[in-house]
Formats: structure tokens, sequence, C-alpha cells
């Protein structure tokens, strides 16, 4: 199959995956209303969120063992991919005793303090239903890893639809459980259901699909767990970054601006970006393609791939800001019910950050194509710290345009730094970059444009 084909399959794997996650996260809640009450359902959301922490531990480990995992394998180096995958899964596995160790110290401590007595849901059952969950969430440790498999097989459309697959039946399996009037722990036991069953045929596939263990048999190494190991480290820091970021920012306004600027500053932040998710659609078609050729050192076909994607990305977010500078707002009024009132300079300082973020976030995916994370990790704390900061000072002589401000100044500040050092890994200038997407693009158009011509006449 031709890279342009796969590039396609995994594009509309992506939508159809993206669609899904909607579903998941907006489809269920009238039915958990329904079932349980508003307040019955708000005490469950609390309760998960114990898993939902949990679950952060594995976003290092299992990241830094798959990126290595492929590079090796496209290289041709397959023994090193087999025993990367036998000592990445003994480190997946450890995590999962480690996190499980931590989550019944965890429960322990809150059982203790009776802070489930004061639950609305049984305490029992409440012990019971987050103890199930996350065990559920612990399991989907080794889906990184085992996604490895298929991207290096190059199917990388094949997993993205078992994994939107498994999302469909993790919501069919909920969906079924309220409908017949269970409660929480029979609502958690089908989702370990669910992920035990999806798991055990995803692995199966997934080494079926590669076909390297019929004939590598991997080991431990000691040198790789401790590369997997500081790797898996580094891609730790994202989330906590990400975190210091999002939630040290929405601190200080309500420090500085108050509780009613916290909610005018996060909603207008979360519908100016809410075109991004368009944008990273992009990023998820083209990275198991460009992983591939990257290890096979294709860096031609890896460097075109990047730069139709960066510019594609930028266009779309150029678009993205035009309809939002003229209809956002208005949608905004209606979103909100004309409750919050913006300054209008705030929201186009929020809506330029947008094509800022789409662009420095798409081409961060070169740090993980090559299995490098640690400059972003480091760079990623020290700007969202700068970017805290400077949302405290300017909040304090410009209220919300300042935080706007602050809070774009990251997205700012990761596109100087982070565009130049990815052409650098992709083995380009910034200057290539730009001369050589235009010609891409002109190419594009005029094939587009002669088919166009054939298909009228």
């Amino acid at each position: 199959m031709s890279l342009k084909k796969r590039l396609v399959n995994n594009g509309l794997a992506s939508i159809l995956q993206k669609g899904v996650r909607v579903l998941e996260q907006l489809f269920l809640v009238p039915f958990f209303i329904s079932a349980w009450g508003a307040a019955y359902y708000g005490e469950w959301l609390t309760l998960t969120i114990i898993p939902s922490v949990i679950a952060f531990s594995d976003l290092g480990f299992g990241t830094a063992a798959a990126n290595s995992f492929v590079l090796n394998y496209a290289s041709g180096n397959k023994q090193k991919a087999a025993d990367i995958s036998k000592t990445g899964m003994h480190i997946i596995s450890l995590m999962v005793f480690v996190a499980m160790g931590i989550s019944v110290l965890a429960i322990f401590i809150l059982k203790y303090f009776n802070v489930f007595e004061k639950s609305l849901i049984d305490s029992q059952d409440a012990i019971l239903a987050v103890s199930i969950l996350i065990l559920a969430r612990l399991l989907n440790f080794y889906t990184q890893l085992i996604e490895a498999y298929y991207r290096s097989a190059q199917k990388a459309a094949l997993s993205i639809n078992l994994l939107t697959l498994k999302a469909a039946l993790n919501l069919s399996a909920g969906l079924l459980v309220l409908l017949l009037g269970y409660g929480v722990v029979e609502f958690a036991i089908s989702q370990l259901v669910v992920i035990l069953i999806f798991n055990f045929y995803y692995w199966i596939k997934g080494e079926k699909v590669l076909g390297l263990f019929k004939e590598f048999n991997g080991r431990k190494d000691r040198i790789i767990r401790k590369d997997i190991t500081h790797k898996g480290l580094s891609y730790l820091m994202s989330p906590i970054w990400q975190a210091i970021y999002f939630q040290g920012t929405t601190f200080v306004v309500r420090i500085v601006l108050g509780p009613e600027a916290v909610a005018v500053f996060n909603t207008v932040r979360t519908l100016s970006r809410s075109l991004n998710q368009i944008f990273f659609m992009v990023k998820g078609t083209v990275f198991p393609e460009l992983q591939f050729e990257i290890g096979q050192e294709n860096w031609k076909t890896a460097q075109k791939v990047f730069r139709i994607a960066l510019l594609s990305v930028f266009l779309m977010s150029f678009l993205g800001f035009i309809f939002l500078a003229f209809f956002g707002l208005w949608f905004y009024n209606i979103w909100t019910h004309n409750e919050l009132q913006v300054p209008t300079t705030m929201w186009y300082i929020f809506i330029s950050g947008m094509l800022f973020n789409a662009v420095w976030w798409t081409a961060e995916m070169v740090f993980s194509l090559v299995n490098q994370p640690k400059k972003m990790a480091i760079y990623g704390v020290l700007v969202s710290l700068i970017s805290v900061l400077l949302t405290y000072v300017l909040s304090k002589s410009m209220g919300l345009t300042g935080a706007a401000i602050g809070a774009v100044s990251l997205d700012l500040i990761l596109v100087f730094w982070v565009v130049p050092n990815c052409c650098k890994l992709m083995h380009m200038t910034v200057k290539e970059l730009i001369a050589h997407g235009l010609e891409d693009f002109k190419s594009i158009y005029f094939i587009l444009s002669d088919k166009i011509r054939k298909i009228k006449s």
C-alpha cells in the first residue's frame, strides 16, 4: 500500500475516532442523570478522579518503549525491537503493580478519614467500583506499546479503528448498564470486561499483523530498561507542565481578578481552542507513517510529509481564526446565554493564540518521532512557569486582557523554539521548510486542478 493511501486511511480512521470520543464525553451524560440522578452522578464523577489521576502514571513509559520499538524495527534492527518489546512489557507490568499499590494506599487513606462515608454512594459500593475502575485503567497501560506493533507493520489505520471499536464497546456496555437500572459497581465491571476482552484480542492481533515474534524472541535488557525509564520520565513531564500552565493560569486569574473572571477566562480559552481538535487530527494521521519513514532514514519523504502537515495546519488555523473573528463572539454569547461579558481585545488575543498553538503542537511531534523528549520536557516546564508569571503580572495591570496575553505567551514562545529545533531534527532549516512547503502546495494545487479539469471534460 502506498504512503498516500495509508495517510488517507489514517485520516479517515482519525475522523471516526474523534467522533466516537465526542460521543464518549457527551452521549452518556443524560442517561447517567436519568438513571442515577444529577447529585449521584456528580458523586461518581468525583470518585473517578482517582483512576483518572492514576492513569497518568504510564503516559511516559509506554510512549518511550513504543517509539523506540518502531524506530528500531523500521531501521531493520528487529532483534533489538523484540528486546525493547520484552523489556517494555516488563517495565509497564512493574508500573501496573506500583500504581496498584499507590491506589490501594490512596483508597485506604480516604477510607480512614471517612471520605467515602460522606458520599451519596454507599461506601462499600464506592470503594469496590473505584477499585475495579482503577484496574481497568491500569490494563490500558499496555496499549501504547501494542499500538507500536501496528505502526511498525504500517497498519496504523487498523489500530486506530480497533481502538475506536473499544471506545464504542465501552460506550455500549455503559449504556446497557444504565438502561437496565444497575449502579456504579456494575458500570465499573462492564468497563473492565470490555477492556479485558479487547486488550487480549488487540495484543494477539498486533503480534499476528507484525509477525516479528515468530522469528525473534525478545530478551530483557538492562541498557534498554535504563533508556526507556530515562525517556519515560521525560515524556511524563508533558502532562505535568500542561497542568502547570492550565491550572496555574486559572489559579492566578482567580486570585487576582475573582471567580467571575475565571469563568470568562476559561470559557473563552475553551472556545478559542475548539477548532484545534480538527488540526490535531492531522498530527494523528501523519505520525505513524512519518515515524516509519524516519526509522528507514527516508529523510526526503519524511521532510515532505512534515512540511505539508505543518503548512496544512497553519492554513486551516488561519481559516479558523477568520471564522472565529467574525462569528466567535456571537456564538459565545449564545453559548453562555449572555451571562458573561468578554473584552473584545481579550477575544482577539485568545483566537490569535490558536494560530501559534496549532503550529508548535503539530511540529512538536518530531521530539516523539525521533524519541528525544528531554528538551521538550525541560522547555515546557520553563515556558509554562513564565506564562503563569506573566499572567499574574499582566492581570494586575491590564485585567482579563493582560491574562489573555500571559496565557498566549506560552504559544508564542514555543513557536519560536519548537519549530527551529524540530526542523533541525528533521535535517532541514526553517527557510527550507517554508520555501519547499510552498513548492509542495503548488504541485498539489496543479495536480488537483488537472484532475478537476479532466472530470469536467
